[in-house]
């Protein structure tokens, strides 16, 4: 009995952690999976030890796993991607390509197996969907151009997602990536195109029991969930993913004619076992780790989101979008993926990784969700300047980014005024005044910094860009 209370005791602690951060990241206008993340870091053996044991929700977040890639699939507008479907299968291809080539020329000078070169190219090419998506919303993109192009690259990722998992599974069998394996992958590829061209050209599928049980609030969501859990479990015994099962048969409830009350009766269930997912990840962030590898963590999320960003952005115009554009949605492309947590679940699954190339993908991909309000900012910023009609790539960084570098100039002044002063009234000599006397009387920093590039009418344009992104 007196283990009964402890258990109840701390699930009611993790699921009030769970709320309070997702409550928070809301108010800071993030999406709540970060704040599940964080209850999870906080309440992990790296904060504060309420939490010791992970194996006791490792099979909730398991089935997280398998009701985000069926939701994803019922989610799956096959209409939408069409008007994009070039832009965005060949960003997501090109994506992958550099990712994987990059990684595959990276290896070989570091002596990598051709498993973990593979598995860090698929890591490195893709996008948070959630905080992608939440972003959008934000500033008001998510039906414009911009959206589209987005969105539609980002469901041209979950699609390429789930041979990837395929593939990455495959490394543990015998004889690693042998023919065997790829004959898998390729069937169960060609399959995924197949169901795809199928369900593009019928709408109103119906689905077996689906007028049996109607919309009943009871028994709705567990033919959701039956579904979702059968088809993985078919997946499973003809030797392919369970997530693979999972999707496809998203894909197929979300054409048919049940779609509708299927995603409203599944979606809380969904939210349940999310929360525990992500919390799960929380879990596994080791902040000894990171303080150990501080320097390679920092630089590898630096160059993750510099490279990612510049890439995107110049691949973008290259294809055709105006370089406002290409800039928003290189922005919001920057970081990296959920998915990126369960490839690397696979990988050590599969022998592929070592514990510390786990941590490693882990630390990297939490602190990359954890730095979207950044470019958030950055989005919000770049979405106002587009708005004004700024095409110079160089005018766009300083009008981007300039208010908070001289804000940050001021602050500095005015710490030293401050420090001469304190040392002026403690009877010690003050330091010569320099540039913090003259400066301020001159019109401040900024003045002293204008870009001589800049237009005649750039303060306007900068009342206009504070204005728009404080409101």
């Amino acid at each position: 009995m007196h283990d009964h209370s402890g258990s109840l005791t701390g699930l009611a602690i993790v699921i009030l952690g769970a709320l309070a951060c997702g409550i928070a990241m809301r108010h800071f206008k993030q999406p709540p999976v970060l704040g599940y993340i964080l209850a999870g870091v906080l309440l992990g053996p790296t904060g504060l030890g309420l939490v010791d044991n992970r194996d006791n929700i490792s099979t909730l977040a398991e089935l997280g796993v398998l009701m985000l890639l069926f939701v994803i699939g019922m989610e799956l507008s096959l209409r939408g991607i069409k008007e994009v479907w070039k832009i965005a299968l060949v960003t997501t291809a090109l994506q992958i390509g550099v990712g994987v080539g990059g990684m595959l020329a990276l290896g070989y000078a570091l002596d990598w197996s051709i498993e973990l070169s593979l598995f860090f190219g698929f890591v490195f090419a893709l996008s948070s969907t959630a905080v992608a998506v939440k972003m959008l919303k934000e500033i008001n993109e998510q039906n414009t151009r911009v959206g589209q192009v987005t969105i539609g690259i980002l469901i041209a990722q979950d699609l390429a997602v789930v041979p990837m998992m395929l593939l990455v599974g495959s490394f543990g069998s015998e004889g690693g990536t042998g023919s065997e394996a790829i004959i898998k992958v390729g069937f169960s590829i060609a399959f995924l195109a197949l169901l795809l061209a199928f369900l593009s050209k019928r709408r109103g599928l119906q689905i077996p029991l689906a007028r049996s049980i109607g919309d009943n609030e009871d028994l709705t969501p567990l033919a959701g969930m039956a579904f979702c859990f059968g088809a993985a479990a078919l997946s499973g015994i003809m030797g392919l993913s369970a997530a693979y099962g999972a999707f496809l048969a998203g894909l197929v409830l979300g054409n048919s004619a049940s779609h509708k009350v299927m995603i409203r009766q599944v979606a809380p269930i969904q939210s349940i076992l999310l929360m525990v997912f992500f919390l799960s990840i929380g879990l596994l962030l080791d902040a000894g780790y990171i303080w150990e590898n501080f320097g390679l963590v920092f630089l590898l999320v630096l160059f993750v989101a510099l490279f990612k960003t510049a890439f995107n952005i110049v691949l973008l115009r290259f294809l055709g979008e105006s370089w406002p554009r290409a800039f928003i949605s290189g922005a919001l492309l920057a970081q990296l993926g959920e998915f990126s947590f369960i490839l690397a679940a696979l990988g050590i699954g599969a022998g592929v990784l070592s514990d510390d190339n786990y941590r490693l993908v882990v630390s990297v991909t939490v602190i990359s969700l954890f730095t979207s309000p950044f470019w958030l900012f950055s989005a919000r910023r770049l979405h106002q300047i587009a708005q004004l009609g700024v095409t110079s790539g160089r005018e766009t960084m300083r009008l981007t980014y300039g208010p908070e570098v001289n804000a940050i100039r001021r602050a500095s002044l005015t710490l030293q005024v401050f420090v001469a002063t304190v040392l002026a009234k403690l009877g010690k000599p003050p330091q010569e005044p320099e540039t913090t006397a003259e400066e301020p009387s001159k019109g401040g920093v900024a003045a002293d910094h204008q870009d001589s590039s800049a237009p005649d009418d750039t303060p306007e344009t900068d009342d206009a860009i504070d204005s728009a992104v404080k409101s």
